[in-house]
């Protein structure tokens, strides 16, 4: 598997690698290739952008919650013949949860045999900058660094001497240099960039993106770089693999959230799946293990339906109720019916801002909204991190999806926090080794056939997760079917 591939890289966050990767994804989307769009780490709002980009799903590689080897069955399997593969990566090159960097760009970079371009910001400095790179290309001689853009560039004078620094003592090329640019394409908030989905002008941006690469960077140097012959990356028995992309949803699913119609002849357990801008944090795998376990997709809006399907199951994962609390407070025949079903003992999950939809009240700024008041707990929001970062989770007590004594890796990123507990810390189910949870170190909470927690799980990472949903789906549709209670 020696198709081209590339991965931008930086020296820390905020160095401008998201705009980069969008503008040379979109510029070569324009020049008529082919991208396939991946990002390093857990991110949901990055890979959004690079989804929309590319025209196609992006899909997280992530070292600390998925296996190795999964990593790249996911990349090998959504990654095609004509293909090159773009990879954005996180926080600075080296960095990660460990002092050997495990879970770090740069040993993802190793892992898929990737050259790496560092997107270096260059505000008030020069000859430095060689120096950084140089130490960047000594630290670990088996990443291979392949070139530099310069970012925020002062003038041709600062382009002068950075270039002529970096390509004197780092012998490698300078394949662009970005100016100080004055427009905003790109508005950001307290998680990083604004989702597309809440981002009226998401295509001007892109294509704002697409022209600043086509101005500024040398695009065929790129991808000479990319499309240089690459090591094959060692996989067993790929006749083996699943074609995870032959279950693949096309992307205005993700986009514009659909219901399908109701099938009475299908046996396929029908899973309900809330995904609009108020709910929008879902990676593509997740929906695509449901299908492969044998589910059906019902994608479920609060924000443009006061009614929900018929359902053996719903999904709620993260995003921003926050912003979206007035018109999910104002749709009460939908919050009452959630409720309703959860107390009949529907199987939802829920992970962050589903959470918090699940709770009583959510209360920002100085005003207090209803939510669907399924779980015994009031939100609020902070103005800074509550939780941000891996976590890795112990079940500890019986509950619908996963077995006692399981270990689970995933992450939570949120601002919000619990205001008021109403509930029983017996009816937390997980126990935090690792990140902060729901509240005393527990996170978790369960109500009868409702899971719903702070950490986010990735559906490479935790198979069970899936198996669980539709094997609880499929237990409902049979209790319905033949008039019975549902268990709990």
């Amino acid at each position: 598997m020696d198709f081209p591939r590339i991965v931008i890289a930086a020296l820390r966050g905020g160095s401008g690698k998201t705009i980069l990767s969008l503008g040379v994804i979109a510029a070569w989307i324009r020049l008529g290739r082919s991208v396939a769009p991946f990002k390093k780490g857990p991110d949901y709002i990055d890979a959004g952008w690079l989804a929309l980009a590319a025209g196609r799903p992006c899909y997280n590689l992530d070292t600390f919650m998925i296996k190795k080897e999964r990593v790249l069955d996911s990349f090998l399997t959504h990654t095609l013949k004509n293909d090159i593969a773009v990879i954005e990566g996180n926080r600075g090159l080296y960095d990660g949860i460990d002092i050997e960097g495990s879970s770090s760009t740069a040993e993802l970079a190793k892992l898929l045999k990737a050259p790496v371009i560092l997107c270096i910001d260059c505000t008030k400095t020069t000859r430095t900058v060689a120096a950084v790179v140089s130490g960047c290309i000594r630290f670990d001689p088996d990443v291979k660094i392949k070139g530099v853009v310069l970012n925020r560039i002062a003038g041709s004078r600062h382009e002068n001497i950075l270039r002529k620094s970096i390509e004197y003592y780092c012998g490698i090329p300078v394949l662009g240099a970005v100016p100080k640019l004055g427009k905003q394409s790109f508005p950001e908030r307290h998680m990083g960039l604004i989702p597309t989905s809440e981002h009226a002008w998401a295509k001007e941006s892109i294509a704002a993106a697409s022209q600043m690469a086509s101005a500024y960077l040398d695009l065929d140097a790129l991808a000479e770089v990319a499309s240089c012959k690459q090591p094959s990356i060692p996989f067993a028995d790929y006749a083996d693999l699943r074609r995870l992309s032959k279950h693949s949803i096309h992307p205005s699913s993700f986009n514009h959230p659909i219901i399908h119609p109701f099938n009475k002849q299908s046996s396929s357990p029908r899973i309900g799946i809330i995904k609009d801008s108020a709910f929008q944090f879902y990676y593509p795998e997740n929906i695509e293990a449901l299908i492969s376990a044998g589910a059906e997709p019902v994608f479920i809006s609060p924000l443009s339906s006061n009614k929900i399907p018929p359902v053996d199951a719903i999904y709620i994962g993260g995003g921003f109720p926050e912003t979206h609390a007035e018109k999910l407070a104002e749709n009460v025949e939908f919050r009452k019916e959630l409720k309703s079903l959860a107390e009949d003992g529907l199987p939802i999950y829920a992970e962050c801002g589903g959470l918090m939809y699940l709770g009583e009240t959510l209360i920002t700024g100085k005003k207090s909204y209803p939510m669907a008041g399924v779980l015994p707990v009031v939100f609020g929001l902070s103005g800074r991190p509550q939780g941000h970062g891996y976590t890795i989770i112990k079940v500890k007590r019986e509950n619908p999806y996963f077995k006692v004594g399981t270990e689970l890796r995933g992450h939570e990123f949120h601002y919000s926090k619990v205001l008021e507990w109403k509930g029983d810390d017996n009816d937390l189910v997980f126990c935090m080794k690792r990140g902060r949870g729901l509240i005393n170190k527990s996170d978790g909470l369960c109500y009868k056939n409702v899971l719903a927690t702070y950490t986010h799980l990735h559906a490479l990472g935790t198979p069970e997760w899936a198996e669980a949903m539709v094997s609880n789906a499929i237990s409902c549709q049979k209790s319905k079917s033949k008039g019975e209670h549902l268990k709990f």
